[in-house]
């Protein structure tokens, strides 16, 4: 028999596959609307699979689903829409595996980097969710809230029409021990709590669960448990508890690569996040020791996803400490005066220490290094960016970022597309209604100008975003929150 949280997250599902009446404030951003027959002509394919892109091809849509992939034109009537996409390239909506819907910020942060306490953390309802949808991303992971209610309520806002922004999988509340860095963190007692909250939030209907930097063994296994019994999945950024131990706790998902694994770390204490934060391992672990290859087997043994998120990381390399022009525009006037802060401050400690600059830049690279060795070993490898706003990290952009960074690290356009689409949805166990472009499934698609197949940061010319079938005008999009990302 299905759990409660399991009929629910099934129905949440359903829900959204259903095309909803959108409320005049959605319909402004609509450019094509749902029709019973859209055929998108002369258009370059990347279904997602990782096969090789289809050329000049024609994508037929019926309403909220994909009809037909042809090399043809198919057969007309007096109702279809014709979408001529000569020079455009259409993928899978980005599947967002490391998202958020608020931003960080530090109370009176000046050029030191020092601030007051707390740390604040608002959500961001309005331009999140445009961000996501306007870059390409039709499903996401908020992987960690801290307001549930607000994503559980934003997500059937937006599942009834009356908001817009992506398919939402609401993650509960960060299950997280002693030593929250944010005031909004329930800190775990023991796991009794551990399981009782697990209980309680399957129940509100959230659909996945992630542990945090400090939580104990037993209150993990706690919260495992109790989600496994739910039907529901639980990942983790975790920094108390080692990889191998999660893994045999029956961990599912593994947050940031492997840049927060603290099992090589000096002085690590069981339960006990250390300062060094998993940097040490990182430094230790490449690839070709034997530590890395005892650890990507047991994962992979174990089938335990890990999701990358290298836009968060990628201040490691001062080669990566470029702004990015859209980035700032999106930004309110004090967050962005907050980020180049915090920039100028990097590249300040750069300059004044090179060695342990390029010491940072090696670990980087190799986080890197350690993504494509588990996907070469039969890993599932995710992506997110965690746009918590470290490194100029945003909504949507991040996503696209997270893509382009994996071309850095190795991989090739078409496998980076498929990390982000068809890997998420087979993960979330939807890739029978998303994550690749073939009939029957949904219609949730990226038009960009250009080939990313080729040059990966086409990736950025959104032109139209397709949800359920539906086309939003990708730049209004973007153009609506310019300015007040971190403002609301």
């Amino acid at each position: 028999m299905r759990s409660l949280a399991s009929l629910l997250l099934l129905a949440a599902f359903a829900t959204q596959a259903q095309q909803p009446t959108l409320s005049p404030d959605v319909q402004r951003y609509v450019k094509v609307p749902a029709a019973p027959t859209i055929v998108l002509e002369h258009v370059r394919i990347i279904d997602g699979t990782g096969a090789a892109p289809i050329e000049n091809a024609y994508l037929t849509l019926s309403n909220s689903k994909i009809a037909a992939i042809s090399t043809t034109p198919p057969a007309d009537s007096p109702s279809t829409v014709h979408i001529d996409l000569t020079g455009r390239t259409v993928f899978p909506g980005l599947v967002g595996m490391h998202d958020h819907m608020y931003y960080l910020t530090r109370p009176d942060l000046d050029i030191t980097g020092a601030s007051e306490p707390p740390v604040i953390v608002p959500e961001l309802g309005f331009s999140s969710p445009r961000l996501y949808l306007g870059s390409g991303v039709t499903t996401l992971r908020t992987t960690g809230s801290v307001e549930p209610y607000f994503d559980l309520n934003l997500r059937t806002m937006i599942d009834s029409g009356a908001l817009i922004g992506p398919h939402l999988d609401v993650t509960g509340p960060y299950l997280e021990g002693k030593g929250a860095f944010a005031l909004e963190m329930h800190q775990l007692k023991d796991a009794d709590d551990a399981r009782a909250t697990v209980d309680y939030w399957a129940g509100e209907g959230v659909t996945s669960f992630k542990a945090y930097m400090n939580i104990t063994r037993a209150e993990l296994k706690a919260a495992i448990d109790e989600a496994h019994k739910h039907g529901l999945k639980i990942t983790g950024h975790l920094c108390s508890i080692t990889y191998p131990e999660a893994v045999e706790l029956g961990i599912d998902d593994l947050e940031h690569g492997f840049f927060v694994n603290t099992q090589l770390d000096p002085g690590k204490e069981p339960d006990v996040c250390p300062r060094s934060s998993g940097n040490p391992t990182l430094a230790k672990m490449t690839p070709d020791t034997p530590e890395a290859k005892a650890l990507i087997k047991l994962l992979v043994d174990h089938h335990v996803a890990v999701t990358s998120t290298l836009p968060v990381f990628q201040s490691y390399d001062p080669a990566h400490l470029h702004v990015q022009p859209r980035v700032l525009a999106a930004m309110s006037a004090p967050t962005r005066e907050a980020y180049l802060t915090t920039r100028n401050l990097e590249l300040m400690r750069v300059a004044a220490n090179p060695k342990a600059a390029a010491e940072r830049a090696a670990m980087f690279h190799n986080g890197m290094a350690m993504e494509r060795a588990f996907v070469a070993a039969g890993g599932l490898l995710l992506a997110g960016p965690d746009p918590t706003g470290d490194g100029g990290t945003l909504p949507g952009y991040g996503d696209q970022r997270e893509v382009e960074l994996l071309v850095e690290a190795g991989f090739t356009p078409i496998e980076a597309l498929h990390i982000a689409t068809e890997n998420g949805a087979i993960y979330m166990g939807r890739d029978k209604q998303i994550g690749t472009i073939a009939p029957g499934k949904d219609a949730d698609l990226v038009i960009v100008k250009g080939n990313p197949g080729k040059n990966i940061n086409d990736i950025e010319n959104t032109e139209i975003v397709f949800k359920d079938g539906v086309g939003y005008d990708s730049q209004k999009l973007l153009d609506s929150v310019k300015g007040h990302y971190g403002q609301y």
